[in-house]
């Protein structure tokens, strides 16, 4: 019988989490998923500006992981890159049916912030940046969302969306320009002093 995995036990790696749960230890895929999940739910949020729909995209990408780890092979891949690249496909999968729909027919999704300032101006920086994230194309949109807000690296970037890292750049580069050349305009408006 397999020793039991210790979840409080600090420093264990992703892959060392998905192993024990692979060899039926259920307080791994816990530890795990209260790492994970998050991070998922994020990208997947910001891919689909949905919260409902990137709910349903971050519990099957669990699911999928689930099912995969009795079979999963050290050294292979990350077990972020992994996971990030089946919410990827997923969340594309989703878009391309949407497009069918038209996207236009999507409502925006509602503002209730608080009355303070403060969370008033956070709010409509984080609106701004979520719109003008959503005009990029796909690939740039990904790629940007990835490097900038989730903190990958370039290669693992390029593994999650099965590109070379020349090509991840690229996007990111082309991302970065095209949401500074939008929001711009906006820099009074969102509250930032001109230096």
């Amino acid at each position: 019988m397999p020793m039991p995995f210790d979840a409080e036990q600090s420093g264990e790696t992703d892959e060392a989490l998905l192993l024990a749960y692979g060899r039926g230890d259920a307080a791994a895929a816990r530890a795990l998923t209260l790492r994970l999940t998050p991070r998922v739910l994020g990208y997947a949020a910001r891919m689909l500006r949905d919260a409902a729909e990137a709910e349903d995209v971050a519990q099957e990408a669990m699911l999928r992981l689930w099912r995969i780890a009795p079979d999963w092979r050290p050294g292979e891949a990350k077990v972020t890159t992994w996971l990030y690249r089946v919410v990827a496909n997923l969340c594309t999968d989703r878009l391309r049916r949407r497009r069918g729909q038209g996207l236009d027919s999507v409502p925006d999704p509602a503002d209730d912030t608080p009355g303070a300032e403060a969370r008033l101006i956070a709010a409509a920086r984080a609106e701004a940046l979520e719109t003008a994230l959503a005009s990029l194309p796909e690939r740039q949109r990904q790629a940007v969302i990835l490097r900038h807000l989730e903190g990958l690296s370039n290669p693992e970037i390029a593994a999650v969306m099965e590109i070379g890292v020349e090509a991840v750049e690229s996007l990111t580069a082309r991302g970065k320009r095209a949401l500074s050349a939008m929001l711009a305009g906006r820099r009074m408006e969102l509250g930032f002093e001109d230096d």
